[in-house]
């Protein structure tokens, strides 16, 4: 590799770098953390709609744990076969 090679491959990462820096602060983004693997998205606005979906599975995996500790109870089964006898 030739000196002047190396010294254009070396302006132009320090450009690159340059770059990122300056569109993360004049648009907020995170590309720089992204890239080092510091965030999942690069954009504010996806990761907190990611949050939201992530609080929101969350609620429901608690509703679900619910509903299915409420239909394995004792009391429910013999509530449901009481139904079944009224009905027939």
């Amino acid at each position: 590799m030739t000196p002047s090679l190396f010294i254009l491959l070396f302006i132009g990462l320090l450009l690159l770098s340059l770059g990122l820096c300056w569109l993360d602060y004049r648009q907020g983004w995170q590309l720089v953390k992204w890239l080092q693997g510091g965030v999942a998205s690069p954009f504010p606005e996806q990761n907190s709609a990611v949050k939201e979906k992530d609080q929101r599975i969350q609620q429901l995996e608690q509703r679900i744990q619910v509903l299915e500790s409420i239909v394995t109870e004792p009391a429910y089964e013999l509530s449901r076969e009481i139904d079944k006898l009224r009905t027939e």
